[in-house]
């Protein structure tokens, strides 16, 4: 089995999604955001979860000159070898299981954040982290943004990552649009927008934004498929699928972490300045509770 098969597959079908049939085209956005649940599941499990006919499916393999739906899966399939470890059963986990329902709940929760964390870490080439590294360490600004759940994830990156990333301003300021903030943003500058299913309309409209103003952005997302309205120059998949009906956010906040490690590493020196001198000035300004000794009699 040539292992590059599965990577040519999966970058013709992002060449292709523009002018892709609705049909193909969502069956096409499924394959990519989800290639181990596509190697792994039977055909119409997987056209239950991409919400399209077994027809469609087999139509796709058709289009990507596959002569049976089976071909096209094998390269996805013989990729799960590489990843068998990732599924290991724990101890611990499987006693949760024998204590009642929520024994049972706790046990599918934690196997999930395992995985994903696992997951989203694992596809991050090194090449790909330096080149964002680069694009954001090299902005005269750089601007982040995200609304709802994912703001708590841009709040994080912010608080920490300014640190070392002195350019680093979280968008919208002051109850406003991320657009306004970005009317006087140039076309050296840089967006980081992050947005997970259901994608929120105010992030896409900031990113096509930012695009039309010349602007490089980076998505740090579930898919690298998001909006016909604009494309990235990066992005960081990670993976938010729960046992839950929310997206759970474990992976993307280890991808996080990993960006702001690197992020401090290359700052030397500088960001560790800046990092000291923050904690001082937190002891200065008493921001951290301290515990009063007790009175000596």
């Amino acid at each position: 089995m040539d292992p590059t098969l599965k990577i040519s597959v999966t970058a013709l079908l992002k060449d292709a999604m523009p002018t892709l049939p609705r049909g193909l085209r969502k069956a096409a956005k499924y394959v990519i955001d989800h290639p181990l649940d596509f190697g792994l599941d039977p055909i119409r499990k997987t056209a239950t979860k991409a919400e399209v006919s077994t027809h469609t499916l087999i139509r796709m393999a058709e289009w990507l000159g596959f002569e049976r739906y089976d071909e096209l899966r094998a390269p996805f399939r013989h990729a799960l070898v590489a990843s068998a470890g990732v599924g290991e059963r724990r101890g611990w986990v499987d006693a949760l299981r024998g204590k009642g329902d929520l024994g049972t709940v706790q046990a599918n929760a934690v196997e999930n954040e395992l995985s994903i964390v696992h997951r989203s870490l694992e596809r991050q080439s090194l090449a790909q982290m330096e080149r964002v590294v680069a694009m954001l360490v090299d902005a005269p600004t750089v601007y982040l943004t995200a609304v709802r759940a994912s703001h708590a994830l841009a709040f994080y990156l912010h608080y920490v990552g300014r640190m070392a990333l002195p350019s680093l301003q979280l968008i919208p300021r002051h109850m406003t649009s991320a657009i306004d903030d970005l009317h006087t943003a140039n076309a050296g500058d840089v967006m980081i927008a992050i947005t997970f299913t259901p994608y929120s309309r105010e992030t896409i409209e900031a990113c096509a934004f930012a695009r039309r103003k010349g602007m490089k952005l980076i998505l740090i997302s579930d898919s690298e498929i998001v909006s016909p309205k604009f494309s990235a120059d990066e992005t960081l998949i990670a993976s938010v699928v729960s046992t839950h009906h929310f997206g759970c956010y474990a992976g993307a906040m280890a991808l996080i972490e990993t960006l702001i490690a690197m992020l401090v590493a290359h700052g030397s020196t500088d960001a560790q300045t800046r990092i000291a001198s923050y904690e001082t000035m937190r002891k200065d300004s008493l921001a951290y509770w301290v515990a009063k000794p007790k009175r000596q009699f």
